[in-house]
């Protein structure tokens, strides 16, 4: 097996990123004969062009990295992640979390860790913002390692990709329960199978208190 090599590359100030990324479809193999689609084990088809950080992640190590940006949509292929928020120096705050949103409009790439040590989280197309009602597109999706990473992608049966209220941030949804919420404080979650995603429970348990939490902006 191929050895790749992994390095941070700490991002000049004022760069511009000139990647854009191509149009696509991603194919998925399924793994057993008429089963879903859903969850996805990450296979590495090509190694893809190489993530730059603008500062390391105290959530996920250089292979987790590299396993999550084989499965993001081609159009952020080689786009740089910026960190717009972490509760190591933002706090354990929802609104903090969308108070750093504002401005920016690209996808985001949300990573916990619980207070289990497991590690999860969601892609979500657009900023995490306020919102009355759902939003996102297809392209968002929960995911999580343990050990193994899984990635949970829209199923089609619904658009409840993300919704954010002051006291609570939602991701999937159905027959009222949520594939990945987040209470205000940042620090109670929990995760539930939701017909968005058809996904496993993210964590050890349903009900999860978390330890970190990084937003990263992909742009």
């Amino acid at each position: 097996m191929k050895s790749l090599r992994w390095r941070y590359t700490r991002l000049v100030r004022g760069q511009e990123d000139a990647l854009s990324g191509e149009e696509g479809e991603e194919k998925e193999e399924a793994e057993e004969e008429g089963v879903a689609p859903a969850p996805a084990i990450a296979r590495a088809p090509e190694d893809p062009t190489e993530t730059q950080l603008a500062e390391a992640s105290q959530v996920l190590g250089a292979s987790e990295i590299r396993q999550l940006s084989l499965h993001l949509p081609p159009r952020v292929t080689g786009y740089s992640w910026s960190l717009a928020f972490c509760t190591a120096r933002d706090g354990f705050s929802l609104r903090s979390l969308y108070r750093q949103m504002e401005g920016h409009s690209g996808p985001v790439l949300l990573v916990l860790r619980d207070q289990d040590g497991q590690m999860f989280g969601a892609f979500s197309s657009s900023a995490i913002r306020q919102s009355k009602g759902f939003y996102g597109t297809g392209e968002t999706f929960l995911f999580s390692f343990s050990p193994q990473l899984k990635v949970f992608k829209w199923t089609g049966s619904n658009s409840f990709f993300v919704k954010g209220d002051l006291d609570s941030l939602m991701m999937g949804s159905g027959s009222g329960q949520f594939g990945l919420w987040l209470d205000g404080d940042l620090y109670h979650g929990g995760s539930h199978p939701c017909a968005t995603f058809n996904n496993e429970v993210l964590a050890r348990q349903e009900q999860f208190c978390i330890k970190e939490l990084e937003a990263w902006i992909l742009s």
